[in-house]
Protein backbone atom coordinates (compact mmCIF):
# COMPACT_ATOMS: atom_id res chain seq x y z
CA UNK A 1 0.00 0.00 0.00
CA UNK A 2 2.74 2.45 0.66
CA UNK A 3 4.37 2.28 -2.75
CA UNK A 4 0.77 2.90 -4.45
CA UNK A 5 0.78 5.86 -1.87
CA UNK A 6 4.27 7.46 -2.58
CA UNK A 7 3.44 7.14 -6.62
CA UNK A 8 0.32 8.46 -6.64
CA UNK A 9 1.34 11.50 -4.28
CA UNK A 10 4.28 11.67 -6.55
CA UNK A 11 2.21 11.22 -9.85
CA UNK A 12 -0.53 14.45 -7.83
CA UNK A 13 2.92 16.64 -7.23
CA UNK A 14 4.19 16.05 -11.07
CA UNK A 15 0.65 17.20 -12.22
CA UNK A 16 0.78 20.36 -10.12
CA UNK A 17 4.83 21.26 -11.26
CA UNK A 18 3.28 20.57 -14.64
CA UNK A 19 0.89 23.19 -13.85
CA UNK A 20 3.07 26.05 -12.51
CA UNK A 21 5.58 25.04 -14.92
CA UNK A 22 2.93 25.65 -17.37
CA UNK A 23 1.94 28.75 -15.96
CA UNK A 24 4.95 30.38 -15.74
CA UNK A 25 5.85 29.10 -19.73
CA UNK A 26 3.15 31.22 -20.34
CA UNK A 27 3.53 34.33 -18.42
CA UNK A 28 6.90 34.11 -20.19
CA UNK A 29 5.50 33.67 -23.57
CA UNK A 30 2.99 36.72 -23.42
CA UNK A 31 5.76 38.82 -21.98
CA UNK A 32 8.21 37.99 -25.02
CA UNK A 33 4.99 38.50 -27.53
CA UNK A 34 4.25 41.54 -26.30
CA UNK A 35 8.13 42.78 -26.02
CA UNK A 36 7.13 41.94 -29.79
CA UNK A 37 4.07 44.18 -29.96
CA UNK A 38 1.87 40.90 -30.57
CA UNK A 39 -0.88 41.47 -28.22
CA UNK A 40 -3.46 39.08 -29.92
CA UNK A 41 -0.76 36.43 -30.87
CA UNK A 42 0.34 36.86 -26.60
CA UNK A 43 -3.00 36.25 -25.23
CA UNK A 44 -3.10 32.94 -27.72
CA UNK A 45 0.17 31.49 -26.83
CA UNK A 46 -0.53 32.31 -22.99
CA UNK A 47 -4.48 30.62 -23.64
CA UNK A 48 -2.80 27.47 -25.57
CA UNK A 49 -0.04 27.10 -23.26
CA UNK A 50 -2.33 27.19 -20.02
CA UNK A 51 -4.50 24.61 -21.77
CA UNK A 52 -2.09 22.10 -22.07
CA UNK A 53 -0.94 22.81 -18.51
CA UNK A 54 -4.48 21.94 -17.45
CA UNK A 55 -5.14 19.11 -19.51
CA UNK A 56 -1.96 17.09 -18.36
CA UNK A 57 -1.05 18.73 -15.09
CA UNK A 58 -4.88 19.49 -13.27
CA UNK A 59 -5.80 16.34 -15.12
CA UNK A 60 -2.91 14.08 -13.45
CA UNK A 61 -3.25 15.58 -10.35
CA UNK A 62 -7.12 15.16 -9.75
CA UNK A 63 -6.77 11.49 -10.95
CA UNK A 64 -4.30 11.15 -8.55
CA UNK A 65 -6.10 12.88 -5.54
CA UNK A 66 -9.55 9.93 -6.78
CA UNK A 67 -6.95 7.32 -6.43
CA UNK A 68 -5.40 8.04 -2.93
CA UNK A 69 -9.02 8.61 -1.39
CA UNK A 70 -10.22 5.29 -2.99
CA UNK A 71 -7.10 3.95 -1.40
CA UNK A 72 -7.42 5.84 1.82
CA UNK A 73 -11.44 3.95 1.67
CA UNK A 74 -10.16 0.85 1.06
CA UNK A 75 -8.04 0.33 3.41
CA UNK A 76 -10.01 2.16 6.25
CA UNK A 77 -7.80 4.93 7.13
CA UNK A 78 -8.61 7.56 9.71
CA UNK A 79 -9.77 10.19 8.84
CA UNK A 80 -10.58 10.40 5.54
CA UNK A 81 -8.98 12.34 3.31
CA UNK A 82 -12.21 13.86 1.72
CA UNK A 83 -13.50 15.07 5.68
CA UNK A 84 -10.25 16.72 5.86
CA UNK A 85 -10.32 20.42 4.79
CA UNK A 86 -6.88 20.26 2.97
CA UNK A 87 -8.65 18.02 0.52
CA UNK A 88 -11.35 20.25 -0.01
CA UNK A 89 -9.25 23.25 -0.17
CA UNK A 90 -7.37 20.89 -2.61
CA UNK A 91 -10.65 20.72 -5.13
CA UNK A 92 -10.88 24.15 -5.00
CA UNK A 93 -8.16 25.51 -6.00
CA UNK A 94 -8.29 22.99 -9.13
CA UNK A 95 -11.85 24.64 -9.67
CA UNK A 96 -10.28 28.16 -8.86
CA UNK A 97 -8.02 27.24 -11.50
CA UNK A 98 -10.56 26.06 -14.45
CA UNK A 99 -13.30 28.99 -13.35
CA UNK A 100 -10.21 31.49 -14.25
CA UNK A 101 -9.58 30.13 -17.30
CA UNK A 102 -12.42 29.73 -18.56
CA UNK A 103 -12.85 32.97 -17.87
CA UNK A 104 -9.83 34.68 -19.24
CA UNK A 105 -11.32 32.54 -22.44
CA UNK A 106 -14.72 33.83 -22.29
CA UNK A 107 -13.36 38.10 -21.03
CA UNK A 108 -15.43 37.58 -17.89
CA UNK A 109 -12.49 39.15 -16.48
CA UNK A 110 -9.39 41.34 -17.38
CA UNK A 111 -6.56 39.01 -19.19
CA UNK A 112 -4.64 40.29 -16.41
CA UNK A 113 -6.59 39.64 -13.23
CA UNK A 114 -7.64 36.24 -14.75
CA UNK A 115 -3.93 35.42 -15.55
CA UNK A 116 -2.94 36.21 -12.15
CA UNK A 117 -5.87 34.47 -10.69
CA UNK A 118 -4.84 31.05 -12.50
CA UNK A 119 -1.05 31.45 -11.68
CA UNK A 120 -1.80 32.23 -7.93
CA UNK A 121 -3.92 28.61 -8.02
CA UNK A 122 -1.19 27.10 -9.40
CA UNK A 123 1.24 27.91 -6.93
CA UNK A 124 -1.39 27.35 -4.26
CA UNK A 125 -2.56 23.81 -5.59
CA UNK A 126 1.44 23.17 -5.35
CA UNK A 127 2.13 23.68 -2.35
CA UNK A 128 -0.85 22.61 -0.78
CA UNK A 129 0.13 19.27 -2.45
CA UNK A 130 3.89 19.07 -1.46
CA UNK A 131 2.68 19.76 2.58
CA UNK A 132 4.17 23.06 2.25
CA UNK A 133 0.98 25.35 2.84
CA UNK A 134 0.19 25.67 6.53
CA UNK A 135 -3.01 24.32 7.45
CA UNK A 136 -5.93 26.35 7.46
CA UNK A 137 -9.72 26.47 7.79
CA UNK A 138 -11.54 26.53 4.02
CA UNK A 139 -12.65 30.06 4.95
CA UNK A 140 -8.31 31.01 5.41
CA UNK A 141 -7.77 29.56 2.32
CA UNK A 142 -9.62 31.13 0.36
CA UNK A 143 -9.35 34.62 2.05
CA UNK A 144 -5.27 33.94 1.11
CA UNK A 145 -5.71 32.81 -2.17
CA UNK A 146 -7.72 36.32 -2.60
CA UNK A 147 -5.39 38.92 -1.01
CA UNK A 148 -2.12 36.65 -3.23
CA UNK A 149 -4.09 37.03 -6.40
CA UNK A 150 -4.28 40.96 -5.55
CA UNK A 151 -0.25 40.91 -4.77
CA UNK A 152 0.61 38.68 -8.11
CA UNK A 153 -1.96 40.75 -9.72
CA UNK A 154 0.20 44.02 -9.19
CA UNK A 155 3.69 42.36 -9.58
CA UNK A 156 2.20 41.21 -12.83
CA UNK A 157 1.02 44.37 -14.00
CA UNK A 158 4.08 46.38 -13.05
CA UNK A 159 6.40 43.50 -14.81
CA UNK A 160 4.58 43.84 -17.93
CA UNK A 161 4.49 47.72 -17.70
CA UNK A 162 8.60 47.74 -17.34
CA UNK A 163 8.53 45.11 -19.96
CA UNK A 164 6.29 47.02 -22.69
CA UNK A 165 8.17 50.43 -21.60
CA UNK A 166 11.41 48.81 -22.51
CA UNK A 167 9.90 47.41 -25.94
CA UNK A 168 8.69 51.05 -26.92
CA UNK A 169 12.49 52.17 -26.02
CA UNK A 170 13.94 49.54 -28.01
CA UNK A 171 11.30 50.33 -30.94
CA UNK A 172 11.88 54.40 -30.74
CA UNK A 173 13.61 55.84 -33.32
CA UNK A 174 16.62 57.04 -31.95
CA UNK A 175 17.61 61.33 -33.09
Amino acid sequence: MTALVLFFFFCQALGAAIGVAASLWGEMSYMSAMWKGQKDIAERAYLRIIGSGMRYGLGLSLLASLFLVILAYVFNTSPQPALTASYWMFIAFAFLIIISAWAIVRKHVSFALGSAATLTAWWLLAYLTLGRLPVFSFGSAIALYVILTAIVYAVLRYVRFLALDSAMKHRLPKP
